[in-house]
């Protein structure tokens, strides 16, 4: 580990909340396009993951997010309910849920694939420095995750 720089204790020093208040922004840029396919982000997210493996459990998908299961039930009852999801208990397991894209939750893939590129629009910057900045966050990830697993 490297030795510690001092910081001065004034809030746009930092780090945390140059990254707390650029979520916030980034939040707040996805809500006017999701609100037209009516999405939240958490479960615009969710559906993100279940494009790229559909039949995870609730228990896969909490991890894949960095979420705990009793925050994944009621965001996927919503899903649920709007149609784009189906939840299954398990045949083996009944304590496992998974969860199923409908045909509704397959076609909301095609209805929002431009959200992505308008983001990067509103961000005001090149494709490839975004990619490097998005690279440079999950390495940071990285790091203060194993930093707390110590």
């Amino acid at each position: 580990m490297t030795s510690s720089p001092q910081i001065p204790l004034e809030l746009d020093a930092q780090l945390c909340f140059a990254l707390y208040s650029t979520s916030l922004a980034m939040t707040k840029t996805y809500k006017p396009l999701l609100d037209k396919v009516g999405l939240t982000y958490p479960q615009y997210l969710t559906m993100l993951v279940l494009w790229e493996s559909d039949a995870l459990t609730v228990k896969q998908m909490a991890e894949r997010l960095s979420l705990d299961s009793a925050t994944m039930t009621p965001l996927l009852k919503r899903l649920e309910a709007q149609g784009f999801v189906k939840r299954v208990r398990g045949t083996e397991d009944e304590r496992q849920v998974h969860i199923h894209l409908t045909d509704a939750g397959r076609t909301l893939k095609k209805a929002i694939r431009g959200i992505p590129g308008e983001i990067y629009c509103a961000a005001g910057s090149d494709g490839e420095r975004l990619v490097k900045l998005r690279d440079e966050l999950m390495r940071l990830r990285a790091s203060l995750m194993e930093y707390n697993e110590a």
